[in-house]
């Protein structure tokens, strides 16, 4: 490695796509910056696994990047350790290589750009320049054509944009089958005897014991558990195999059974999910990459995969999310203060230990724990659905959600936690709050046949919570969502219920808000 270096080049850790323009031309005087920082690993309480995923592939992109000629300098926290911050770091390298010249690829994460931003380089004659970071389908100077601050946007106009404009599942200028959206299709609960066809979860045996040793020396705050192995994909040759796998073994019951849950399978955690996200949100895939291989294998195999399955994929990918990456820009940062509903309660212990008696939430907060990870579903109607009905602080659910999840960064968390989840924004990213009683995850996954709470009762001592604050949560919120199109009947439906019964679940609710913890 030389002294001295003309201009740095900072990689960030969701930045590891080897396909950019960066790395088409080897050039003797840049220096490639990649490092683990403190200030990084502890600006919110990550999961372990979250943590050891991103440094372990980060060093391993260093590697590659190293080895295609390129001249790199990979950091550990060890060697970053006298650096207090990024701003610390990035100046202190550029005067320690005399570079005069300091690049970075837009950070998707606001947090991250405004870092950047305030960081004096012209006090040290730097000049700095940003390139875009060649993942996303929409340009990021195009996103106010799409979405505008403080409005309302919906997913399928965008997603019909976007099938549009790169000519996805398209026959001419109209949708192939002549049906846009598929999702009446992918509600599907699995049986029992569906159980024993769900596919053996491709798993990957990566060594992170020296990144758990840096994480304890350092003092990193984090949470979960560790496992033997790190079992996601720290490479592009990881993804790719992921990604196959995902095709020829997933897809063909994808959309089918995207919803549905189940705590009776030893590959419950995994399903029909691709577990993709990762390595798309690190950038080791484009989606364009992913959308394209798995239609290829819907094309190839028309008999097994039908466009119910491809179509709730693609629609995943190049629809939600894309969509939340714009809502998320056009309003920050004032969406990260947003809190319509007023909710202020904490969040309760066993979301950092799994333990309680609602099955549910036992199986679906265990499993987050365990393996950094859980499915749209799990994320969305039981935890996110049981913080809304409690009124959980959203800055508490946010910086939970952050955390625990594997591919949590935060442009693609905070409007799926807070907005759709938590309808915190007050209806930019949701048109009516998402929440459902007991019956809906009854509907969807055999959790509550085993649960220490009856989900068909809404009064007494062993009626499921999620009953009781469903109603609660509709009578509180009835001036806001009583005039909501979309739940009219729920109100109809909550003017017709006896009066003593009515009354009776509004006081079990009462006492389920009061003693949260001990459920």
């Amino acid at each position: 490695m030389n002294k001295y270096y003309k201009k740095i080049r900072l990689i960030l850790g969701d930045q590891l796509n080897a396909s950019h323009s960066w790395y088409r031309e080897k050039d003797e005087s840049v220096l490639y910056l990649i490092a683990e920082l403190n200030q990084e690993a502890s600006y919110v309480k990550h999961h372990v696994q979250k943590l050891a995923a991103f440094f372990v592939s980060m060093q391993q992109f260093a590697q590659g990047l190293s080895a295609a000629g390129h001249h790199v300098l990979h950091l550990d926290l060890d060697d970053s350790s006298e650096f207090e911050n990024l701003g610390e770091l990035v100046l202190g390298l550029c005067v320690r290589y005399q570079a005069s010249y300091f690049e970075y690829q837009r950070p998707d994460e606001y947090r991250l750009l405004v870092h950047l931003q305030d960081i004096d380089f012209v006090a040290h004659n730097i000049v700095v320049g940003h390139a875009d970071t060649e993942h996303f389908l929409v340009d990021f100077e195009e996103l106010d054509s799409f979405f505008s601050a403080g409005k309302a946007t919906r997913l399928e106009s965008f997603y019909r944009k976007m099938r549009r404009r790169h000519h996805i599942l398209m026959d001419g200028d109209e949708p192939l089958g002549a049906q846009w959206n598929y999702d009446a299709e992918n509600r599907s609960k699995l049986k029992k005897t569906d159980l024993a066809e769900i596919p053996t979860p491709l798993v990957f045996e990566n060594d992170y014991k020296d990144v758990r040793d840096r994480l304890l020396k350092h003092q990193v705050n984090h949470f979960g558990e560790m496992g033997d192995s790190l079992v996601w994909p720290v490479n592009r040759k990881q993804s790719l195999e992921l990604l196959d796998f995902f095709c020829e073994q997933c897809l063909p019951n994808f959309g089918k059974f995207q919803d549905a849950m189940t705590s009776n399978s030893p590959h419950a955690w995994s399903l029909y999910h691709s577990r993709l996200s990762f390595a798309l949100n690190a950038k080791m895939l484009s989606p364009l990459q992913v959308v394209n291989r798995a239609i290829a294998a819907f094309e190839a195999r028309p008999e097994d995969i039908s466009l119910a399955q491809i179509e709730g994929f693609v629609r995943q990918i190049i629809g939600w999310r894309e969509f939340v990456r714009g809502i998320y820009w056009v309003n920050m940062p004032t969406y990260a203060e947003s809190n319509s509903l007023g909710a202020s309660r904490e969040l309760p212990q066993y979301f950092w230990t799994g333990k309680t008696k609602m099955n549910c939430m036992q199986h679906s907060l265990s499993q987050s724990l365990e393996t950094a990870y859980a499915h749209h579903i799990q994320r969305l109607m039981v935890i996110g659905n049981f913080c809304l009905l409690a009124g959980i602080d959203p800055d508490q659910v946010d910086a939970w959600y952050l955390g625990v999840y594997i591919d949590a960064i935060e442009w693609v968390e905070m409007p799926n936690a807070r907005g759709m989840s938590q309808f915190a924004d007050g209806g930019i990213i949701a048109s009516k709050p998402y929440n459902s009683s007991g019956a809906y995850i009854n509907r969807m996954s055999d959790y509550c046949s085993t649960c220490h709470y009856k989900v068909k009762e809404k009064i007494g001592e062993q009626s499921c919570p999620f009953n009781s604050l469903y109603w609660h949560f509709m009578h509180r919120h009835k001036d806001r969502f009583g005039k909501n199109p979309r739940i009219g009947m729920v109100y109809r439906n909550l003017a017709k219920m006896d009066g003593e019964v009515r009354d009776k679940a509004l006081e079990r609710a009462e006492w389920v808000l009061e003693n949260l913890e001990s459920l």
